[in-house]
């Protein structure tokens, strides 16, 4: 079975100064999310009824003692926003990554997740995480094979609660060594086409109130 997109993840140094860029390009304003225990924000912006954008970024607020484990996605060294990966859906996580152990890709660890929107209520998740370099970002392929996420059973979908107004039309993958991940992604049971470029790059093709917009 075919995996489809959960969320877009675009990291940003300052999630303000994203969410004012994001919301002059699409006019839609980014809705905000929440925050994570591990040193970061969001916002989010629904992009059809089961997928979404995030907007993550360091968040200046949590005081947090700096550990040895580096902010997720690179945000640590990022310098400009962009999309630096992407969640799919697993109706069965444990399922999803057995099948694709199977197929030659292990998506890797299990681990639990969650947040407090800003109205108060407890998101929850699971997740894939694969292991990272010594610096932290990028793991093995680079951003570009997404990782697995499922939703808790009492979660309703971020897409739902989240601004709405735009919709996603394209996801495109590019990678200098597509032959690496595109067995990866065929593992997932995800069909897009990596195609060569100079460096790991996401954009995606959107329809917003000011026309087509092409975000990276």
């Amino acid at each position: 079975m075919a995996l489809s997109p959960d969320h877009l993840v675009y990291a940003a140094p300052d999630l303000e100064e994203a969410v004012d860029d994001l919301a002059e390009r699409f006019g839609v304003r980014p809705s905000a999310g929440g925050k994570h225990p591990n040193g970061t924000h969001n916002a989010l912006l629904a992009l059809s009824n089961d997928c979404y954008l995030e907007i993550i970024a360091p968040d200046p607020a949590q005081t947090q003692e700096k550990s040895e484990q580096p902010l997720a996605f690179g945000l640590d060294w990022l310098k400009i926003p962009r999309l630096v990966t992407w969640a799919v859906l697993a109706p069965s996580l444990e399922e999803v990554a057995s099948a694709s152990q199977a197929a030659g890709y292990d998506p890797g660890v299990v681990v639990e997740g969650g947040r407090v929107r800003p109205d108060g209520v407890r998101l929850s998740w699971r997740s894939s995480k694969r292991p990272e370099t010594s610096e932290g970002w990028p793991p093995p392929g680079d951003g570009i094979v997404p990782f697995l996420i499922e939703w808790g059973a009492e979660t309703t979908h971020p897409s739902v609660t989240s601004a709405q107004g735009v919709r996603l039309l394209e996801l495109s993958l590019f990678h200098p060594r597509p032959a690496e991940v595109q067995p990866m992604l065929s593992a997932l049971h995800i069909d897009i086409l990596v195609t060569a470029g100079p460096a790991p790059a996401m954009r995606a093709r959107l329809e917003t109130p000011l026309g087509i917009v092409t975000l990276e």
